[in-house]
């Protein structure tokens, strides 16, 4: 299996893929989530890669960030120790070419571990479909963007799904228009960051292996390397995602939510011995670890809602329809005057993401503003 992996065309979604996916079933892949903490770093990203490989991971997650498909410029600011800065700016900080994408790939396939990335628009699917990778992951933002999730289903690769920031209604939407997918998992998740144990939810995974009858895992944001992965793991988790850096004080965008190498590790040793002991046997090892009041409060209900930490975020992270430029009452909508976009700081929502097809060739009823969200209130129709 290892030399497979590692072979050059380990990227190819077949056999050796099927296996590793049925692999998942058995005991929960480990994604480190690399994201951008490379800094556009060769060095450093192989470094992140090395350290993800020794600690035990199956895959190294990298995102293939292009800020124009994910914010608009007028989005607000977010203040950094050496100032102020666009939010938008701080993501153009991010790109990088895909060329560093097809080093990382070989890097990680000369380690034996499987390249995954997250796409955030159709450009970036496009650029990395190009590398030919195994998997695709798709973040919980964009869970709502259904144009992104169909392509990225049609593209014969198996989705990872996460569902931050999502209620039932947009599982059960993204799910229908990733059904040309070989495969689909879904991953629960807060976003937030750090992410409360509390809020987990943990048996949430069951509920949703139950109703939508794909397998699930974990995206998780809290700070303990143990409790939550353990716990996912009891409850069934196929994956576990957790954030990977060389330090918490470096200068990574996620490094100070995310696990030093030596951390990971530990998940991973942790996240295996829970597997071999059973649902009921690793919960009664992790209440008389960490107390039956903190266990249960991170396992919940099981009753799939907006956590607490998140509430705030939902229409404002995940994406929304946004003006792209000044309009006038009267002009009708094209495709280009319209993007599919995250609103977060000051920007006001727009409508969902699945009535992009509907609004073009709608006239204006009033003036629209560049960047603004698109409301039903400015059509008047065709």
């Amino acid at each position: 299996m290892t030399n497979d992996i590692a072979s050059p065309g380990f990227c190819r979604a077949g056999f050796f893929d099927t296996i590793f996916y049925m692999e998942s079933m058995a005991r929960p892949l480990i994604i480190a989530e690399i994201g951008t903490a490379h800094s556009g770093d060769t060095s450093r990203a192989y470094e992140l890669i090395d350290a993800a490989a020794e600690a035990g991971a199956d895959f190294a997650k990298f995102q293939m960030v292009y800020a124009e498909e994910i914010l608009h410029p007028d989005t607000g600011i977010v203040r950094l120790p050496g100032g102020d800065i666009r939010l938008f700016d701080r993501f153009r900080e991010l790109e990088v070419p895909v060329e560093f994408y097809a080093r990382v790939a070989e890097r990680c396939a000369h380690k034996g571990i499987r390249f995954l990335c997250t796409p955030f628009g159709l450009r970036s699917l496009a650029d990395l479909l190009s590398l030919k990778p195994g998997w695709l992951k798709i973040a919980s933002p964009e869970l709502n963007h259904l144009p992104l999730v169909r392509a990225a289903a049609k593209s014969g690769n198996p989705l990872i799904l996460s569902t931050g920031v999502s209620t039932l209604a947009d599982i059960e939407k993204a799910l229908a228009a990733s059904e040309a997918a070989p495969s689909r998992t879904l991953l629960h998740c807060v976003t937030s960051y750090p992410a409360p144990e509390e809020d987990y939810n943990v048996r949430v995974l069951e509920s949703l292996a139950a109703v939508f009858g794909v397998p699930v895992g974990i995206s998780d944001h809290s700070l303990d390397p143990i409790l939550v992965p353990a716990l996912a793991t009891a409850c069934g988790a196929s994956m576990i995602e957790k954030h990977i850096c060389l330090s918490r004080s470096g200068d990574g965008l996620d490094d100070p939510i995310a696990l030093d190498p030596k951390a990971f590790a530990l998940m991973v040793a942790e996240v295996r011995e829970h597997a071999r002991l059973g649902r009921d046997g690793a919960i009664a090892s992790l209440k008389a670890r960490f107390g039956d009041s903190r266990v249960e409060a991170v396992l919940g209900d099981g009753v799939k809602r907006l956590a607490k930490s998140e509430r705030d975020n939902y229409e404002r992270t995940n994406r929304s329809l946004h003006f792209t430029r000044n309009m006038k009452k009267g002009e009708s909508i094209t495709e280009r005057d319209v993007a599919i976009l995250r609103t977060e700081k000051v920007l006001t929502p727009g409508i969902a993401p699945e009535w992009f097809p509907r609004i073009q060739g709608a006239r204006l009823s009033r003036d629209a503003h560049d960047g603004a969200g698109v409301a039903w209130e400015d059509i008047i129709g065709r």
